[in-house]
This record gives structure tokens, sequence and C-alpha cells, in this order.
């Protein structure tokens, strides 16, 4: 198939690699180059960058005008496949496919609709996760899927999960198009009596805190990013938690810990809460550089320190 695709961010890159090795991509349409990280310089996003390499025509548009939309009809594609393309697409741009427009969202809708389905299905300590190709239409991913692929969250950090969604969703994308070439396809509609909401992470929901449970403490650090990091005070000062496990309480090596005491024990660094601990595997405190928590629990001469909420 000809195909137009639309995506910005590295969830979107596996979804055009494997389009590119399948079909004919006419266009990649992405966001501009933008600040992306902690400097000032101006970087092209992953799909741009990935597009360039793949020798792929690539159009940068932060959103749908005239010139884009002629764009989109001269690529003369059967279909527009978008992944993560960050803007609100009008309707003129529905209809100009005859295969319309498909997306991969990585949820199993109509479970987490909304911008940050991996780190809300890692907070509400979800057993399973997925992706669905999904009609786009008016609301905000409450088109109708033909396809869903499951993986399990357990124990995956956000960028682990993002990753193996993103694998799963390119995969999953280039095995449905022939069938929707076909009129093979079964739409389902989405239920909404089962519909959650997958709000954008606010810094706030990931503050660690000691008279929260070790499980809800660890599943904040697992969602957490660089844009919305686990912060909390370790010996009064502040700090992330990068990294973080909950601990067998029958692992000899796992002491009882009060809450709101960090305590080394044999390198190990575990973190008293309201019913129990969990163990501390990396950090960054403020102004400094990412530690592994042996390197790290150094300087506490081994004595049990404090740990609490940031303000």
């Amino acid at each position: 198939m000809r195909v137009v695709f639309m995506g910005t961010p590295a969830f979107a890159v596996p979804s055009l690699t494997r389009l590119a090795q399948e079909h004919d991509v006419a266009l990649v349409l992405t966001r501009p180059d933008a600040v992306r990280s902690r400097g000032k310089k101006l970087e092209p996003s992953p799909v741009k960058v990935a597009a360039l390499e793949l020798g792929l025509p690539v159009l940068e548009a932060n959103r749908i005008d005239a010139d884009v939309l002629n764009a989109l009809r001269d690529a003369g594609a059967d279909v527009f496949c978008v992944a993560a393309y960050g803007c609100i697409l009008p309707d003129e741009v529905l209809t100009i496919a005859p295969f319309g427009c498909v997306n991969v969202h990585a949820s199993l809708l109509p479970r987490w609709r909304g911008a940050a389905p991996i780190q809300r299905c890692i907070l509400e300590g979800d057993d399973v996760t997925g992706v669905s190709i999904m009609r786009i239409g008016h609301g905000i991913d409450t088109g109708d899927y033909c396809a869903q692929a499951t993986c399990s969250v357990s124990g995956k950090n956000a960028d682990q999960l993002t990753q193996e969604l993103a694998n799963l969703g390119g995969n999953l994308l280039v095995d449905t198009l022939p069938k929707l070439a076909s009129h093979e396809v079964a739409w389902t509609v989405q239920d909404e009596g089962l519909v959650t909401h997958a709000a954008k992470i606010s810094k706030a929901e990931l503050k660690l805190d000691p008279s929260a449970s070790a499980l809800d403490n660890v599943r904040r650090v697992l969602a957490s990013s660089d844009t919305a990091p686990a912060r909390c005070e370790l010996v009064g000062k502040g700090a992330r938690i990068v990294d973080a496990s909950l601990i067998d309480m029958a692992d000899g090596a796992a002491p009882s810990v009060q809450q709101g005491v960090l305590s080394v024990h044999g390198g190990r660094v575990f973190a008293g809460c309201a019913d129990g601990a969990f163990e501390v595997l990396s950090v960054k405190p403020d102004g400094k550089r990412l530690m592994d928590a042996r390197s790290w629990s150094a300087g506490l001469r081994g004595q049990d320190a404090s740990w609490d909420l940031i303000s």
C-alpha cells in the first residue's frame, strides 16, 4: 500500500520503520524541530531522524493548514497511518485516503484514552496493557478499533514499556494494513461503560511519600520520566529516585525499616513506608549525577538516615 505516516516521538519510530519495510511510504509528516532536552538547541523529532535515515520525504508542521492539505492530497496515499503525531487532524484529512486514517494507540481501548496511557497503567497496577489499531474520529481516542495486541506490565518502567509497546504497535500495524485493504477487518465500537481516561501526569502525582505504601511508591518511580520525575527528600535534600523495586520480606537481606527511615544493609538501600519498605536502586540528587544506590549511600557511612515528602 502507498502510505502517508504521521508521528513525532520515539514511540512512533518502530511503526515508521516497519511500514518502510513492507509498504511504499510516500510522505512523513512530523512536528517541527524543537527544544527536546535540557539544552537550548533545537533538535529534530525522532521520527524526522528515522525518516531521513530511511531516505523518505519529510514535511514538518504543527498544524494542518492549506499547504499541508495539498501535500497530503498530492501524496496519493491509500491510507494515512498515525502514531503519536501530536496534532489534531481536521475532518478533511480523515477522508483524503481511500482507506482512511488509522492510529496506533498505546492501550487496550477503551481503557486509557488520552495523553498518558502508559504511565497510567503503571500507576494503577494493571497486569496487562497493549496497543490498539483504531480509526481516528472526532473525540480523543474514541474511534472504533480493529486489532489489539497485549503485553505484561509488571516490573517494567515507563521507558521499557514504551519501547515494548512501540515495537508491538509497529508489527500490529503492518499486519493489519493488508486486511484493511482487502476489507477483512472487523471494527469494534468502544464500550463507553468501560472507558478510563489517561490524563497527563502531573509532577505532584509522582512525589514519593513515606506515609504511602511501598507498592504505590515503586509504581510512581516506574511511571516517572525526566518531565515528571519521582522526587523526595533524602537526608534533607531534594533528589529523584530513578529506579526502585519492591522487596521480598522473606528475603533475609531485607530488613524491617520504619516509616520515613533510609536503612543501608550490605550496600543496599531500603526506604521505610507505611506498610514496609522498598529498595532504592538508583538516585539523582539535585545538582549531581545519576548514581547507583550503593555509590550514593557511601556518604551515609552505614548509618540510618531519613527520607520525606518533598515540599
